[in-house]
């Protein structure tokens, strides 16, 4: 099995459907939707006449035929080894490679060496690719001589989703099943995105100046060029052209908002464009950066049946079990002062009504002062005086709201309810001193103890009046990732970019600052 998954990173492939040219023997094509709609490509397919016509003709590759057709059969007869009329580069890659392994001999070698010089070349389109395809079962065939038996197929359906050539020539990377499966959603994503970076359709939005909010019913130019972007990223299913800001046109902007994490509005203000303006290429390099942060996470996020995962970009909390999100919760995070540490831990206990020890150094920096201008202030606050440290009684205005999410780290953070509800209603969220605060906490406290059954309603309801501290100790601890993704696919496969507010992607120097609209003169 190690044999056959250093080939498959090797033979990265991508399946992106483009045209054939029609054959001379076989002039009928079938025209079907390319399975990324909102790129609104077409392929076209070709008959089994054509394959049985390259195999009469290049009799050396005969016996490779069924292995061949049985590639394009699962593929609905599609091309491999091209995209957007080009030889893609995951086919130069398969060249390289069979160039340099020893005692190869390459069927049709010729003709092959033809489609990577300068020189033009004679073959059409299906011929090249089939050449290429027939090189593939070639060269995996001496590569893996001590197999008895290969898949040819499932092996590049396994490796489907890899779309780099530095990922298609890398020796040491994670095995296929200790990968976050984030990171296949967010490589889809890419292969969409480098695909409408090549058609050049992404064109900057032009806006007057000063710029005015946009708002519905509205009447723009402005509006026209919003309308395209948006039926670009399939947030919209057709595009007028219209420049009046419609209904039709409401709806795809709310869709825009939400998966990006802005306020769900209809609103389209400069920060909107601004976004809309990023370069489609700068989004590559996001989504490529996000896939080596989800190689970076600890791989025990791919065997766990039950974890607790908080993205610090998009201000979210999911909670999986049993491989399904159960829930997800707004949060809110740490400031850039007082940042949210990126790190994995286990939740080993649930506080009920906690009460809140005051760090020393919010003391310090804050309290002191008012206790110093206020004799009754930790009176009023529901605070005491404890063994020469502050803490915060249980209670509904408790700092910490009413539960408390336990998981043993140096940085001294929690998860935890609050009774700052209002805050939540901010799209930038960043209020605490590094804990993560949870919209949603008693419906999470209530899911992770589903399955301790005196744990019923009316006990939490109790255990949560705010009246006396009760702890919980889990007897199955919870795995918890505190993660920092710039770029994120939900479970509906929609796409969301959130701002880098710790410029940690601008430490790695591999993304751009936003980019401004483009004014009109």
């Amino acid at each position: 099995m190690k044999t056959l998954y250093s080939l498959s990173i090797i033979l990265v492939l991508s399946f992106t459907m483009v045209s054939f040219e029609k054959n001379e023997s076989d002039k009928k094509t079938l025209i079907t939707k390319n399975a990324f709609a909102n790129f609104n490509d077409s392929e076209t397919k070709v008959s089994n006449t054509i394959l049985n016509d390259f195999f009469r003709r290049y009799s050396d590759l005969k016996k490779y035929k069924s292995d061949v057709l049985s590639l394009y059969k699962s593929r609905s007869f599609g091309t491999i080894w091209y995209d957007e009329g080009q030889i893609n580069e995951f086919a130069s890659v398969l060249y390289e490679k069979a160039k340099k392994t020893d005692n190869l001999t390459i069927p049709y070698q010729k003709e092959i060496d033809q489609l990577f010089d300068s020189s033009e070349t004679k073959l059409s389109k299906t011929d090249a690719d089939m050449l290429l395809s027939s090189l593939y079962i070639v060269y995996t065939k001496k590569s893996n001589s001590d197999s008895k038996k290969l898949s040819y197929d499932a092996m590049l359906k396994d490796f489907l989703n890899y779309s780099t050539i530095e990922e298609a020539s890398a020796t040491t990377v994670k095995d296929d099943k200790d990968l976050f499966d984030q990171y296949y959603k967010l490589q889809g994503v890419l292969k969409q995105y480098k695909k409408l970076d090549r058609s050049n359709k992404w064109k900057p939005i032009v806006t007057e100046t000063p710029y005015k909010e946009l708002r519905p019913d509205a009447v723009s130019n402005t509006i026209s060029q919003v309308r395209t972007r948006l039926y670009l990223l399939g947030d919209l299913k057709h595009d007028s052209k219209s420049d009046v800001y419609d209904r039709e046109l409401m709806d795809a902007v709310m869709k825009y908002k939400v998966r990006n994490g802005f306020k769900p509005n209809y609103i389209l203000a400069e920060e909107h464009i601004k976004e809309m303006n990023i370069p489609i290429a700068d989004k590559v390099k996001t989504l490529t950066l996000n896939m080596e942060r989800c190689r970076s996470i600890s791989s025990l996020i791919v065997n766990s049946d039950e974890y607790v995962l908080v993205n610090v970009p998009s201000y979210e909390l999911y909670y999986v079990k049993n491989g399904k999100v159960v829930l997800t919760s707004s949060v809110f995070v740490g400031s850039p002062l007082t940042k949210t540490t990126i790190f994995n831990a286990e939740i080993d206990r649930i506080v009920f009504s906690p009460y809140w020890t005051v760090p020393q150094s919010i003391v310090d920096n804050e309290l002191k002062l008012k206790i110093a201008a206020d004799p009754n202030y930790l009176a009023d606050h529901n605070m005491e005086m404890v063994n020469g440290q502050v803490r915060q009684k249980p209670g509904p205005e408790n700092s910490l709201g009413l539960v408390k999410f336990m998981f043993p780290n140096p940085d001294d953070i929690y998860m935890h309810d609050t009774p700052s509800k209002t805050l939540f209603d901010f799209e930038k969220r960043t209020f605490s001193h590094g804990c993560v605060n949870v919209k949603m906490a008693k419906e999470l406290a209530i899911a992770m103890l589903k399955d301790y059954p005196e744990w019923t309603s009316e006990k939490i309801d109790k255990a949560m009046a705010g009246k006396t501290e009760n702890s919980f100790k889990l007897s199955k601890k919870v795995p918890i990732y505190i993660t920092y993704f710039t770029s994120w696919v939900n479970d509906k496969g929609e796409i969301g970019f959130y701002q880098d507010i710790y410029e940690k992607d601008n430490e790695l120097n591999v993304l751009p600052s936003p980019q401004e609209p483009i004014v009109a003169n």
